[in-house]
């Protein structure tokens, strides 16, 4: 009985674990026969009987019983006259099996069982939250918020499990109270030391595609395929769709009667703009759909150097771009291809890169990443939108101005 109430002392926090009896049991075993080892340097001869069901425990150690002065392994074997203590009838060279009680191991050990046992369950523990979890990688996962720090929000699911959402991965209009659910996409996991380290994102372009087989039957069911999706979390997002069957209006089913079918994703998403094409294997033409809402045209293609020359009205030019180059760059990543905006009917035109003796290079730089680098299309824009749309001050985008008009008046 010494046993089991020790083992039941043990186990006693086994219902707030997720392992079973026997496996436990298993673990027991495991942690007992490397006390064994330590106590009395070997194992092999001692037989650890476990019944899972009552939670019991018996460790019987066997030796073979030698003359007396004989004794030359005292784990492995036991004086005649030691043995007939046991039982009187006992012969040289037969077989002694002895009971060994828990407390004969003394305090010190049975302190480090426990430590060990809490060790091997915690690390038994881990390991399965990780393989759940590995599992998931890419799904949609939803959480509680336990804790919110500066880098990163910690969330708890049902069972008590840590997911990490840090600061890089959340959008930027995202707002978290503490115990509000929170759904994202399980973008990574991996073991630190023993524990899971799992990684939830709302930034994912994994997550807007999962959004849309949660929220479109028919993306659900397969009828409707995504082929690509990029985003630019909070701001912008250009999802290609296709389908198989032409009587499914891809585009039309996605977005739903008036957007009814995407307002929910927009809304998940922090009012995320959204974009949704119909995909095509002809390239002008899925390039010319990836620059929507503006009208393109006409399109040459490089194919050596990845690149497209795209010709626009010069009403359809702001459009193409977009509000600080997000529609221009989403379409260039969809398609795979760097694109070169020009407008139609202007003829005579000079690169900004041409005046870089006037113009410091990262200045050109800031014009260049919201489409803007020829000189007419910088005296195109208003300055006051082009205050909004880079980095610049006003008076280095007067000066800039200046230098350009002046190269035309010449």
């Amino acid at each position: 009985m010494e046993n089991l109430a020790l083992i039941e002392s043990f186990s006693e926090f086994k219902d707030d674990k997720l392992i079973d009896r026997v496996t436990l049991m298993s673990i027991l075993e495991d942690v007992f026969r490397n006390a064994l080892k330590r106590k009395f340097g070997d194992d092999d001869n001692f037989d650890i009987i476990i019944n899972p069901d009552k939670g019991d425990l018996e460790i019987w150690r066997n030796r073979i019983v030698v003359a007396d002065g004989e004794v030359e392994n005292e784990n492995q074997e036991i004086s005649l006259t030691e043995a007939r203590k046991i039982e009187p009838d006992f012969e040289v060279g037969e077989d002694v099996s002895e009971e060994v009680k828990l407390f004969d191991l003394g305090r010190r050990s049975i302190l480090s069982l426990r430590q060990n046992l809490i060790a091997k369950i915690q690390e038994h523990d881990n390991t399965n939250v990780y393989k759940q979890f590995k599992e998931l990688e890419g799904e949609i996962y939803s959480a509680e918020v336990h804790h919110i720090r500066h880098r990163a929000v910690i969330l708890l699911d049902d069972e008590g499990n840590e997911l990490i959402l840090p600061k890089d991965r959340q959008i930027p209009s995202d707002f978290f109270r503490k115990g509000e659910s929170v759904r994202g996409v399980i973008e990574s996991v991996e073991l630190k030391g023993s524990k899971p380290n799992i990684i939830l994102s709302r930034t994912a372009p994994e997550f807007l595609e999962k959004l849309f087989e949660q929220e479109i039957p028919e993306v659900f069911d397969g009828l409707i395929t995504i082929k690509n999706v990029v985003r630019i979390p909070g701001e912008k997002a250009k999802v290609a769709v296709d389908s198989y069957d032409d009587r499914i209006d891809p585009v039309g089913a996605c977005v739903g009667m008036k957007g009814s079918r995407i307002h929910g994703i927009v809304r998940e998403l922090g009012n995320e703009n959204i974009d949704v094409i119909n995909y095509t294997n002809n390239l002008q033409l899925y390039i010319t759909r990836a620059l929507s809402p503006a009208r393109v045209t006409s399109v040459k293609i490089d194919e050596d150097t990845k690149r497209v020359e795209v010709i626009l009205k010069p009403e359809e030019v702001s459009k193409a771009i977009g509000r600080g180059g997000h529609n221009i760059r989403l379409a260039g990543r969809l398609t795979g291809y760097e694109i070169d905006v020009f407008r139609e009917g202007v003829e005579e035109d000079v690169e900004l890169s041409e005046f870089s003796d006037e113009i410091d290079a990262w200045i050109i730089e800031e014009f260049s990443k919201v489409g803007l680098d020829t000189a007419k299309s910088v005296l195109e824009q208003d300055l006051d939108d082009l205050a909004k749309r880079t980095d610049l001050e006003e008076e280095t985008i007067e000066d800039v101005i200046r230098i350009l008009k002046e190269e035309f008046e010449d």
